[in-house]
């Protein structure tokens, strides 16, 4: 029997270990953590015959066949390097679900900012023209949870038509095999430099995504990609929301927005005033999704329904409840300052911000701007938030608070609201979320909570 190691008792290790015992492999599943979830969901895993172990470490040892990794493991740590280095076949979780569902075509998202709502509309639109294509990998199902899910189709589940994947660099990095029918970059702006060194090797990592793609499909209006990506796939689809003389490439590949409507492959799609969702960056978004609904063979029919029914993305400018005349947003998807200076510039001010988290290296001048235009007060959480006040202080903005936790944030900006007459409470963290939280989502569902909290 096979022998695989799952490193990371996330969603998507725990679905790897999962598709491996089924595939008859003797499977160890091992995270560093051991906190009462997981150890409840290890109990469950134990009965599968998974061997779980919790509050260890990965060691390479004889014998390995297979190691695969979940997201958040970084790729250049000791024990994967060594790993490699004694032949253990290594690879990614996403890589793992691609080799048991690369029968159907492949539609990938990456880019730094962008993929979420743009993966999100796609598997939307997809859905409205009656095929079975849900999301997966960073939003909605892991991978491999869809793979398994496909698995068991012989027992009652659809099979599937599409596979649409949001793909970090990170899972790019451990999976080298994906190879997409349409690959879709969004937005490009450094991000992740901790992990990845340098912005040469993010870029060219989320670049080996879209080499190894059939189509392209490029956001022409992000300033990076413009210059950058046109010689390297001269025959991509290229979008534009600001008109056709705008666009990149030939414009009967392209997709452009005139008079109100989505312009794609030369013929008018959609009316723009359709997606419910404000902002140019959603608008960008929009064109990306027509483009590889097109490139899909969808009729405009089903883009247009898919794209009218669509309410939006969980944690990404989330409206979650009005209370005594202020609005409370989830941006908790705001994971780098990029992210989080859109998040600013799509409310109303004045408005009161919760930032922190664990912090990320990136250039913070356009969300410090953002912050001294629209933010009455910061309230400051997180391992990040002592750098945080430094960082504001140095622009001369002494208009915040260090409250540590997100239970004391919100119980702060519910009392500070009023005072600074802020119309708004956004949590736009400008940080990831591994300080204090498994993901995005669950820092996410934390502050909706506690929203909620308030109107009970």
């Amino acid at each position: 029997m096979p022998k695989a190691h799952v490193i990371g008792f996330g969603k998507s290790g725990a679905a790897a270990a999962q598709l491996l015992n089924r595939e008859g492999w003797q499977v160890i599943l091992s995270d560093r953590n051991c906190n009462p979830t997981l150890q409840q969901q290890q109990q469950q895993l134990i009965a599968e015959g998974i061997d779980v172990r919790l509050g260890e470490g990965f060691d390479p040892s004889p014998g390995l066949d297979l190691v695969v990794v979940s997201p958040g493991v970084p790729w250049d740590c000791p024990p994967l390097v060594e790993a490699r280095s004694l032949g253990i076949e290594t690879i990614g979780e996403m890589e793992l679900a691609w080799r048991h569902l690369n029968r159907v075509p492949w539609v990938a998202i990456t880019g730094t900012n962008g993929k979420t709502t743009t993966t999100a509309l796609i598997a939307a639109i997809f859905k409205a023209a009656g095929l079975h294509a849900p999301a997966c990998g960073n939003i909605g199902y892991a991978a491999c949870e869809l793979a398994l899910s496909d698995a068991r189709s012989k027992e009652g589940s659809p099979p599937l038509d599409w596979t649409i994947a949001e793909i970090s660099s990170y899972q790019i990095e451990s999976s080298t095999g994906v190879a997409p029918r349409i690959g879709v970059w969004t937005t490009f702006t450094p991000d992740h430099l901790s992990r990845h060194g340098s912005l040469d090797r993010y870029y060219e990592i989320k670049a080996s995504l879209l080499e190894k793609s059939q189509f392209q499909v490029l956001n022409g209006d992000d300033p990076y990609l413009r210059k950058t990506a046109p010689d390297r796939w001269p025959d991509a689809c290229w979008t534009s929301i600001q008109g056709k003389s705008n666009l990149l490439g030939d414009p009967q590949k392209g997709v452009y927005i005139e008079d109100g409507w989505a312009i794609a492959l030369g013929e008018p799609v959609v009316q723009v005033d359709r997606l419910r969702m404000p902002g140019n960056h959603n608008l960008q978004n929009l064109l990306m999704a027509v483009a590889v609904a097109r490139l899909a063979g969808l009729d405009e029919a089903a883009i247009a329904r898919g794209v009218a029914e669509f309410p939006g993305v969980p944690h990404r400018l989330e409206r979650i409840c009005t209370w005594n005349g202020i609005e409370f947003i989830n941006d908790s998807k705001a994971t780098n300052y990029d992210a989080a200076e859109v998040g600013l510039n799509s409310v109303e001010a004045p408005a009161i911000l919760i930032a922190g988290g664990e912090a990320k290296a990136g250039d913070d001048t356009g969300w410090l701007k953002a912050i001294e235009a629209k933010v009455a007060s910061v309230l400051l959480i997180g391992d990040a938030a002592e750098a945080f006040a430094r960082r504001l202080e140095q622009v001369g903005n002494s208009r915040y608070e260090i409250v540590e936790t997100m239970e004391r944030a919100v119980s702060r900006a519910a009392q500070l609201a009023p005072e600074v007459e802020a119309r708004v409470v956004l949590l736009s963290p400008a940080c990831a979320s591994f300080d204090r939280y498994q993901n995005f989502e669950e820092r996410g569902h934390h502050f909706r909570q506690l929203c909620l909290n308030l109107l009970a």
